[in-house]
Parts: structure tokens; sequence; C-alpha cells
């Protein structure tokens, strides 16, 4: 534990209205007390001397698979978040394919309590839209949930009933909750383990069409029209998909959505028979990846997220046919995007911390941000440093990338929730205490 008094000295310091400064940042109670010049009236505060590194307000993902309870061989709350950490992120929602469900307050309250026990971040769990998350039957009691949940999903599958996604649409219009769809018509899946693409074809492994996705998006945009619904749209993967999301906020319609860092850098053309490259939805085609970077270049998309998705090392070594489907994310997903799209000058830091950062924060009522008065929930990078991304250097218990062996930029060096240390890199253990 800190000490309740944390002093950030000579960072590079990103605000929230996009300027960039040279500060340091004393952190009291859990707050960011002040961000000043020169700051030497520090008394008993913890000082890191950060020489230049790159100050952030904490990465937020909306859509993290932390496993437990009831699948903690995977991954477990306290692994999760000390990857979220390692990453950068001091804010997640964790998606709610767990055992139990957190369908009721009795069983969202299994998964608070293990976060309030083993949480070293922010983890804002999400409720399931259908008792047992079967995407069909009843609908969970939204509104008494809503105060304690992140949003609404039965991520892991799509909602199969119109009936019932309208119905819980309509009562999370009323109490202003977020519907977060995980969008797949299973009826089109048809057993399928790759995108339905040339690779599929040449190596005669069953497809996963586009359609199977981008119908139940033209569906649930088209219910979330007509009940003023808060909806948003999960991993968007098909250029269809991004097509009717564009479309429908032309028309003033509450969506948003968010896609994966991998669906942006990756396409079929990539694949290898490993289970590091199987994940649903799957990778797309190169045309689907141009029309997901351009999403992200318009507004269109509104925000990445890592669906981070962790599995035991068995459960990944089947190859594409056999192995689960989810890779990990959280370690990786930064450096990624700001290798690929910020240091090659297609993007601007700006525009990545929107996409990473605050979009997901607003969308979601999450909070943060970095100015005075506000939780002191804070990301610190080296953006010069560049490594090859190693599995073997994750602190999830999932190790499965596409990514390994990757060269980045941008390693994260310290990850501060709420005033505590949450990640510290070993380089910056050796600061000074006053």
């Amino acid at each position: 534990m800190d000490s309740g008094r944390l002093l950030l000295k000579g960072g590079m310091v990103h605000m929230d209205d996009g300027s960039c400064r040279t500060a340091d940042i004393l952190i009291e109670d859990g707050r960011i007390a002040t961000i000043a010049d020169n700051l030497t009236a520090y008394g008993s505060a913890r000082l890191f001397d950060l020489g230049g590194l790159h100050v952030f307000c904490g990465l937020a993902d909306v859509h993290v698979h932390l496993r437990e309870p009831g699948f903690s061989y995977k991954e477990t709350i306290a692994s999760g978040t000390r990857a979220a950490a390692h990453g950068g992120f001091t804010t997640i929602c964790s998606m709610p394919n767990l055992d139990p469900v957190p369908d009721s307050m009795e069983n969202l309250a299994v998964q608070q309590n293990i976060i309030a026990r083993d949480a070293v971040i922010k983890v804002m769990p999400y409720a399931s839209i259908t008792h047992g998350r079967k995407g069909y039957g009843d609908v969970v009691d939204i509104e008494r949930l809503s105060p304690y949940a992140a949003g609404f999903s039965d991520d892991g599958c799509g909602v199969k009933d119109r009936t019932v996604m309208k119905q819980a649409m309509q009562t999370a219009a009323r109490c202003g909750a977020v519907i977060a769809a995980h969008c797949e018509d299973e009826s089109l899946v048809n057993g399928g383990c790759i995108h339905d693409g040339d690779y599929a074809r040449r190596n005669n492994l069953r497809g996963i069409c586009s359609e199977s996705e981008w119908r139940q998006v033209e569906r649930d945009i088209a219910l979330a029209e007509e009940c003023g619904c808060r909806y948003h749209v999960c991993h968007v993967s098909t250029a269809e998909s991004v097509e009717l999301i564009r479309r429908a906020k032309a028309r003033g319609v509450d969506v948003t959505c968010e896609t994966a860092p991998h669906y942006l850098l990756l396409c079929d053309d990539d694949l290898q028979d490993d289970g590091r490259f199987k994940m649903n939805p799957p990778l797309r085609s190169a045309r689907d990846r141009e029309a997901l970077v351009a999403g992200i270049m318009d507004g269109t998309i509104d925000m990445i997220a890592t669906d981070h998705a962790p599995h035991s090392a068995a459960e990944k070594s089947r190859g594409l046919e056999g192995s689960a489907f989810g890779i990990v994310g959280l370690e990786t997903s930064f450096p990624l995007l700001y290798t690929e799209f910020v240091r090659s000058g297609r993007m601007s830091m700006e525009r990545l911390m929107e996409l990473m950062c605050y979009a997901p924060r607003r969308r979601f009522s999450l909070g943060g941000g970095m100015r005075e008065g506000m939780a002191a929930d804070i990301a610190v990078f080296d953006l010069d440093r560049e490594y090859a991304i190693r599995s073997d250097e994750f602190l999830s218990a999932g190790r499965a990338t596409p990514f390994e062996g990757r060269k980045v930029f941008g390693r994260c060096m310290l990850t501060i929730s709420e005033g505590e240390t949450a990640y510290c890199d070993a380089t910056l253990l050796n600061t000074e205490t006053k």
C-alpha cells in the first residue's frame, strides 16, 4: 500500500483537452491534488522521478473476460486486473459469461465480493440480458440491477429472440442503461471456426460468414431506434456492420460501438493454423479491416476494447479448428495501436486516447480524467521504448496472442488506480521516498 501521497515529477502530462506539458502531479487521498511546475513541498509523499515519461489518464476497457467466478483456471480477477494494470488500464468492465451468471443481485454479488477482495484496479461488471445468459427466455430485472452494473450483455452469444431484445431495450431505455450486444446469429455460424474467406476455402475449414454479425446489428439498430435505448455494439468486425452503424448515427440513433486491436491490425491473410489466431468474431478479410480502420478515423467506431479472453494452454493448443475462441490483449493493446497508428503519423495521440480512454468512460459513466480533483487513475508510458511482445512476460494467466514477437513502442512503466500503485516497472522501483 502507498502512503496516501505520491509525487510524480517531470512527466509529459497529457491533459483532458489534448494539451501536453512537462509538469509534476501531487496525489493525495486517492485524488489528483495538484498539477503544476516544480512542486517541492510534498512532505512524506513517495516520489517517482519520471524524467520525461508520458503521463495519461488511465486507459479504460469496456470488454474484458476475467473468468471468475466459475472458470478461474483460465484467469482470476487478481491475475486479470494485474494484467490490465500492466497494460495501463485503470478501469475495466467485466463480461458476464461466468458461473454463476450475474443475472440477479445475489449472483452479481458473488463477483463483486471477489472484485472487492482481489482487484488492483477498478472493475465494473456487466449483468446479463437474459436469465442464464441463454439469449432467449426471461429478461433480467434491469431496473434493479442497473445501478450496480456497467451495462447489460449476453456476450458470448447473441440474443436470439427479437421480442426478448425489444423488451430488454424498452426497460433499459426507461432507466438509462446500456445494452451492449454480442451480435451473432448462430443459425448462420454453421459450426465455423474462422472467417468464410479464401483461407477457409484453401484449407477446407468451415467459415463464419459476415452476415452472422451484421444481420443482428441491423435488427438491433432498428429496435434501438424504436425503443430509444442506449445501444452499444461489441467487437465489430465487418464492413457491413460499420456502414450500418454509420447510417444509424446519421439518423440520430443512440448507438456506439467498439472494435478490437486484432481486427485493425490483422486479417484472414495473416492466419496460421494456431489457436493464437482464433477468436470470435474471427479475423475477417482485408476489405473488412480497411473498413474498420476507416471507421476509427471518421468517428463511426467510438472506442477500442481488447475483448481480452484468456483460456488455458491446453484449450488453445488444438489449431484453428479445435481450439477455444479467444485471445488475450490487455497487455498489448496500447503499444500495438500506438506503434501502428500514432508513431506512424496516421492518427494523433489525442484520437488514440479518445478511443482507449475518454469515449469508453463517457459512454459507460466510468468517470475519470487528467485534471485536479479527479480520482488519481494514471498510466505512465515510455513511448520511445522499443521491445518485442513476449507472452511469457504477461501477468495474465492467458498467453494466446497472435502478436507474439512483434516489435512495438510504448512500454507501460507505472499504473496508479485511485492513488494506489497497481503496477510499477522494475526500473522505477528505486525511487526516492521523502
